[in-house]
């Protein structure tokens, strides 16, 4: 299979919908989050641009059990040797399992992780796609009834105009009864924030405790000295590490294999978590900013007339301020989002109808 063949169904995902029921900050969460972690669980995968994901070398045992065996038992590295590599050390974090001066074992770091990648990955890339799915459900397609044949300028005139009686009506007849639905709205965003964050201390504990400083860890090292620095991705993302097989001699005896394992997984893997890292942290902080907008919409009405003005340019600002004035936070943001979905122009006539409508002397 293509790396082509491995992301063509991805560009699904990225179609744009024919209806806006959502922000570019909540789209960042069910979008382009949820893609770029299918992307990296499906990338992780392609073994013929990566080879095997683990190759250990040992005497005494089979190579393929010896694989097979320390893919699913774990690797370890001993994450507190000194001396410098190629001098005292062969590779980071890899000697004999005793110091060779006190007799004692060194501390060992065991690395389980890496079987669990492509599925913690999706796992991930789902949790991230849930608020989006309890909003579609809340929301119950009623922009999309709403603004149904009016996303266009070339309308019919009458439809156009039976169109703009219908919502002017619902909006008569439905004064300020929208707060429920505005307000599940906000606390599917609320929901975005905390998955995200959760989504940082769960990959953070899936990583040994390593993650949440994985990026200010790689940004420090990389500013060092290049022969006095011990890279945080080794140290994260090891890529030779030991294992130990044992098994019974023909006497009885156990005898145990030291096993030398290479892991170039690991060479991906360590390049998918500070991108995740660091895409974390930029949507987590965005995600918070949002939540700030939001409340500052909830108790200011003065902000809501401004945004409804600056989102129908097209409209009179006499218009948008008699409607606005007029309208709790749920009827204000059902209309905001009306915005999004209806033609400048007919949303312009639909706002004048609303407006002459409240003062008394509409036509409906």
């Amino acid at each position: 299979m293509s790396m082509y063949d491995v992301f063509a169904d991805l560009k699904n995902i990225l179609k744009v919908p024919s209806v806006n029921t959502d922000n570019m900050v909540f789209r960042l969460h069910y979008k382009a989050t949820m893609i770029l972690l299918v992307a990296c669980s499906l990338l992780v995968t392609q073994r013929q641009y990566f080879g095997d994901p683990i190759d250990c070398d040992v005497t005494g045992v089979d190579q393929g059990i010896m694989d097979t065996y320390c893919w699913i038992h774990s690797t370890y590295t001993m994450p507190n040797l000194s001396g410098k590599v190629g001098k005292d050390l062969a590779h980071p974090g890899v000697a004999s399992d005793y110091d060779i001066h006190s007799g004692d074992l060194h501390e060992t770091r065991h690395h389980k992780y890496y079987q669990w990648v492509v599925i913690v990955l999706f796992l991930q890339a789902l949790m991230f796609y849930i608020p989006k799915y309890i909003w579609t459900v809340f929301e119950g397609g009623k922009i999309k009834m709403l603004a149904a044949d009016l996303n266009s300028p070339i309308v019919d005139d009458g439809m156009k105009k039976d169109r703009r009686d219908m919502l002017v009506k619902y909006f008569s007849n439905n004064v300020n009864a929208q707060n429920s639905y505005a307000y599940k709205f906000f606390t599917c965003e609320i929901l975005n924030f905390v998955n995200v964050i959760g989504q940082l201390f769960f990959t953070d504990r899936f990583l040994g405790g390593e993650f949440l400083t994985y990026g200010t860890d790689v940004v420090r090292i990389s500013e060092s000295e290049l022969g006095s620095r011990i890279d945080a991705m080794d140290k994260v993302f090891p890529k030779v590490a030991k294992c130990n097989f044992e098994l019974y001699g023909a006497s009885g005896s156990l005898n145990k294999h030291d096993g030398l394992c290479i892991l170039p997984i690991n060479i991906l893997n360590e390049k998918i978590y500070i991108l995740l890292w660091f895409w974390f942290i930029i949507v987590a902080v965005m995600t918070g900013v949002g939540i700030l907008y939001r409340v500052a919409t909830v108790i200011l009405p003065g902000l809501r007339t401004m945004l409804l003005r600056v989102r129908s340019k097209l409209t009179d600002p006499t218009d948008i301020q008699d409607v606005a004035h007029r309208s709790e936070i749920g009827e204000w943001f059902l209309l905001y989002q009306l915005s999004k979905n209806i033609d400048p122009l007919i949303y312009k006539e639909f706002i004048h109808d609303l407006a002459m409508k409240r003062r008394g002397n509409g036509p409906i």
